[in-house]
């Protein structure tokens, strides 16, 4: 059987591959989706350990799994895969962290609430007004929203992310679409 050279593969080649226990095409893989990965995850994520710990747990989790892809029979793709595993992992990581957490002995509350990233970069994009809706949004609302607008990730991504039901999802964007739509006019 001729295999094709790593350079000329796709990453769902590459997953097949590494199936196969070829150790050259999971090191390729790697090299080729670990940056991107990691860049996604810090969007979710600013504890560098933390992302660095997910991304190696990814790749444990492919090279052991790589059997089990499916790629186009289902209509998915190397990439989404990772990124599906990922995301599982960074939540099982979010839930172990607050399980083990231990509250602060003292919570100032004169302290102001720091802005996140995305939400900067989402006001500065858009106008006031929309950023004054979004802001106004439930926080379960807009982490819909921000998955799936800012991230570009589908339904089953996103429940995948926030730990929710793909039907859960799916309402929490039409409610939030609702009340953008309403907050606008």
């Amino acid at each position: 059987m001729k295999h094709t050279p790593l350079e000329d593969a796709d990453e769902d080649h590459l997953v097949r591959r590494t199936a196969q226990g070829d150790r050259a095409a999971f090191e390729e893989l790697y090299r080729r989706t670990a940056p991107w990965l990691a860049v996604r995850l810090r969007r979710r994520c600013a504890d560098e350990q933390l992302v660095a710990e997910v991304v190696q747990e990814t790749f444990l989790a492919v090279w052991r799994a790589a059997a089990s892809f499916a790629g186009a029979t289902t209509g998915g793709s190397a990439v989404g895969w990772v990124w599906t595993i990922a995301a599982r992992r960074l939540v099982d990581a979010f839930r172990r962290r607050a399980h083990h957490a231990q509250p602060p002995p003292a919570v100032a509350l004169d302290v102001a609430p720091v802005v996140a990233a995305e939400d900067e970069a989402l006001a500065a994009t858009i106008g006031d007004e929309v950023g004054a809706a979004l802001r106004d949004l439930a926080p379960e609302l807009r982490a819909v929203l921000q998955a799936m607008v800012l991230d570009g990730l589908t339904v089953r991504e996103t429940a995948v992310l926030l730990g929710l039901p793909e039907g859960t999802v799916k309402t929490r964007a039409r409610r939030a679409r609702i009340a953008l739509r309403e907050a606008l006019s």
